[in-house]
């Protein structure tokens, strides 16, 4: 059973379906990244770890997020392990005034990677320093470069985005604490690794000219996704919004009079996130783009909008490509005036395509009703099956749901898979990846109750049967941290821990999987898990408190247990051995609960977050 429109599955996708093969119950799956009953998951020296793109190698790339406050060196005799328990991280500030601190760093891991099978492993992109080797008295250690990855094909050609390192001026206020001024040539900027180095990829715009002063912004560039003919897609500033450009004259009229900040230093606080809604000053009209890269040279290559934007509008129009086939069609969303009305700006799924001649032309993904708020495209397979999410009202509630549509078929319908139930459910649920055998991946809330925050899972759809299952139910019981007794049963493997005030402790080992981001043709699924850690005391600046052993002291519920929090971890699935089960183990009798807090759905914010100011300043 699919919600549809008024049309049945397109003969095409039937057809396709039928080249997949027959359908096959789900596999059952096992968590190939498990070391002493826990996550190899990170970055050593970060708190979170996520996997964002495997290819057909099983070679993944990822992003380790968060510096951890708590350091061995931070207490005495240096006899706390990070690892233990659940430390506060470090709050990275945005400021002129400080230091730039960088936050994300990326990692790659394989199945036959050189640190071992599945081991996170720290790649440098522009000029990063391992966090493991951070030490705050040398301060050519501590990175102020952010990066991420997001993408690796077959050739091993890896895609993402970084900023630019710090820069300082000497500080000429009358502060006799600060000595400079810190800022960035750029806060964002799209980048390909190969084996032969570093490739940047500029937007477009990067510099304001009014009238004889030329000001350097550094635009803002990303590249999301790239297929196995090293065609790339993602998106780059192409002008300033109009208020921007009120903002940085404001900048150039301050410097000129004296009467403020000098002018790189201005321009650098307005790109900062600032205010209760985190925005930036600075916006910049953004348009989707696929670039080619070549032996010697990148071709570029600006994808056209959904509208025509008013001559005299001031509002900032924006499109974005997500994801890339290998026969270059391109995924994502674009600004669209729905029925040709400009009083019905949406932010709508599109997918661009080649035509004869060679160009891309705009393609509109139809939503399924008017009541429908906005949508997006997140994946293209070789078959031109497109995955996405809408957002609309679900029993009063907004709420976004997973789609799929066939971009070859005459007259497509948007099509809506059930998730958990024979009807529409109200439980939010997005994709992230498709592969060519018709199966997708990504995340669903998995509890009704509309009064408290709703835990979510990873899930894998396939076309084939149109079943869709919870990944958690479908691991085997090592893969969610149970061991086999003597007897024969399963129970969750407990953790000992000696507290500070010599007792020994113990808390059981989860693992929960909460977000599936890539899956390849083979089957594997790279995403993010939860794991449970212990937690320590803390005082106010986050150092453990330690009793008279040297010991931390863990926070205690009330029946004298550890209390446990959980942690983002990359998590890597693949299909388990024949005649292996899922597992239907219980903890006293039901499943275990958690609510989700980050995850990767944090990466997925950051791939997105320039259309989130957007869409700020346009309501």
């Amino acid at each position: 059973m699919k919600l549809k429109l008024d049309k049945a599955l397109t003969l095409v996708a039937l057809s396709v379906a039928g080249v997949l093969g027959t359908a096959q119950a789900a596999p059952v799956y096992e968590v190939v990244n498990i070391e002493d009953f826990d996550l190899n998951g990170t970055l050593e020296g970060t708190r979170n770890g996520y996997a964002m793109g495997i290819n057909a190698n099983n070679e993944l790339v990822g992003v380790a997020q968060g510096r951890k406050k708590l350091n061995s060196s931070d207490v005495e005799g240096g006899i706390i392990d990070a690892e233990d328990g659940v430390a506060d991280a470090e709050k990275i500030t945005y400021s002129v005034n400080s230091p730039i601190v960088a936050n994300n760093f990326t990692f790659v891991a394989g199945a036959n990677g050189e640190a071992g099978a599945w081991i996170p492993t720290f790649e440098s992109l522009g000029g990063t320093t391992d966090p493991a080797l951070t030490d705050t008295d040398v301060p050519e250690s501590i990175n102020s470069v952010d990066t991420y990855y997001y993408d690796i094909n077959d050739a091993g050609i890896k895609v993402g985005a970084l900023t630019a390192p710090e820069k300082k001026v000497d500080y000429t206020g009358s502060s006799t604490t600060q000595e400079f001024w810190y800022y960035r040539d750029f806060e964002q900027r799209a980048v390909v690794k190969t084996p032969g180095g570093e490739i940047e990829l500029p937007p477009p715009y990067t510099t304001y000219v009014n009238e004889d002063k030329t000001v350097e912004l550094g635009g803002m560039s990303l590249a999301s996704a790239i297929n196995n003919n090293n065609q790339i897609t993602g998106y780059a500033s192409t002008a300033l919004s109009s208020f921007s450009s009120d903002r940085v004259a404001a900048c150039i009229t301050a410097d000129e009079a004296g009467t403020g900040l000098p002018l790189d230093i201005c321009v650098q606080q307005e790109q900062y996130p600032s205010g209760s809604q985190n925005t930036r000053n600075i916006q910049y009209q953004n348009r989707a783009f696929v670039w080619q890269l070549g032996e010697e040279t990148v071709t570029e290559m600006e994808l056209p909008l959904g509208l025509e934007p008013p001559a005299d509008s001031k509002v900032v129009y924006s499109a974005q490509g997500l994801g890339i086939n290998n026969e270059g069609d391109v995924a994502g969303r674009s600004h669209i005036f729905r029925d040709n009305d400009t009083k019905k700006l949406r932010l709508d799924a599109a997918y661009w395509r080649k035509n004869a001649e060679g160009q891309y032309e705009y393609h509109w993904v139809p939503v399924i009703n008017k009541d429908v708020t906005s949508s997006i495209a997140f994946d293209i397979n070789d078959n031109g099956i497109l995955v996405g999410s809408y957002r609309s009202y679900i029993q009063g509630v907004l709420r976004d749901k997973f789609f799929y549509f066939d971009t070859k078929a005459d007259a497509a319908s948007v099509v809506v898979p059930n998730d958990f139930s024979t009807s529409l459910t109200d439980l939010s649920s997005k994709p992230r990846d498709i592969n060519n055998q018709g199966q997708v991946v990504g995340f669903i809330e998995t509890e009704y109750d509309k009064d408290k925050p709703r835990p979510k899972a990873g899930f894998l759809f396939d076309m084939n049967s149109a079943e869709f299952v919870n990944l958690n139910s479908q691991l085997t019981c090592q893969s969610k941290g149970f061991e086999q007794g003597t007897d024969g049963n399963w129970q969750r493997h407990k953790v000992e821990v000696q507290d500070g005030t010599g007792k020994t402790l113990s808390y059981e080992t989860d693992i929960q999987i909460v977000e599936a981001n890539s899956i390849n043709e083979a089957g594997l699924i790279v995403g993010t898990a939860f794991v449970r850690k212990p937690v320590y005391q803390t005082d106010l600046n986050g150092i453990p408190v330690v009793g008279e052993n040297g010991l931390p002291l863990f926070s205690l519920d009330g029946n004298g247990d550890p209390v446990t929090s959980y942690l983002p971890r990359m998590v890597v699935l693949a299909p388990a051995a024949s005649g292996a089960e899922a597992c239907d183990a219980v903890d006293g009798g039901t499943e275990t609960k958690y609510e989700r807090k980050g995850a990767a759905g944090g990466l997925l914010a950051l791939l997105l977050l320039p259309l989130t100011w957007i869409r700020r300043r346009i309501r």
